[in-house]
C-alpha cells in the first residue's frame, strides 16, 4: 500500500495507535435528578394549602300552595340602624325580650324577623336570642325577590 491509500483509508480518524472504536455517548442522569429536586422544592415551598370553610349548599325549591291553617306572627324589624319594632311598635334591645314574653300566649307562634339587608349582625342575633329567652322556637327570616 501506499502512502497516499493509507491517507485516505484514515481520514476523519485521529489516533496515536491504532483504530478505535468510535465512543458511544452517555447522559449523566445525576445532574438531572438534581435539578428535579430544586424544582420539587421550589415548588413545596410556593404552594399555598387553603382550606375552605364555605359550604356549597344549594337551597331547594318549593312551588306548593299555602296552607289554609292561619298561624299567629310576631314581626320584628330591624332597621338599618340596629333599632327595633315588635308587630310595629318600636321598642328599645332591653325590653326587647320582656315584650316577646309578653306576647307568647300561643305554642304556635311564628317569629318572623325582617331585617334590613344594612342591618348589623349583633342586631339580628340580639332578635334571635330575645326569641330563645322567650321561648319561642318557630322562626324564620323574611326576604323579597330580586326584579329583573
Amino acid at each position: 500500500m501506499s502512502w497516499l491509500e493509507q491517507k485516505l483509508q484514515y481520514r476523519g480518524q485521529f489516533s496515536l495507535g491504532g483504530r478505535s472504536s468510535p465512543v458511544e455517548p452517555e447522559i449523566n442522569l445525576i445532574p438531572f435528578i438534581d435539578v428535579l429536586l430544586v424544582v420539587l422544592i421550589f415548588l413545596m415551598i410556593s404552594t399555598t394549602f387553603t382550606r375552605y370553610q364555605e359550604l356549597a349548599i344549594t337551597l331547594p325549591t318549593a312551588n306548593g300552595a299555602s296552607s289554609q291553617s292561619e298561624v299567629k306572627q310576631i314581626h320584628i324589624a330591624v332597621s338599618r340602624d340596629g333599632r327595633f319594632a315588635i308587630n310595629g311598635k318600636v321598642t328599645d334591645r332591653s325590653q326587647l325580650g320582656n315584650s316577646l314574653s309578653a306576647l307568647n300566649k300561643d305554642t304556635a307562634i311564628q317569629v318572623n324577623i325582617d331585617a334590613d339587608a344594612k342591618a348589623p349582625h349583633q342586631a339580628v342575633m340580639s332578635a334571635l336570642e330575645a326569641a330563645r329567652d322567650a321561648n319561642l322556637s318557630n322562626i324564620v327570616f323574611s326576604s323579597q325577590t330580586s326584579k329583573k
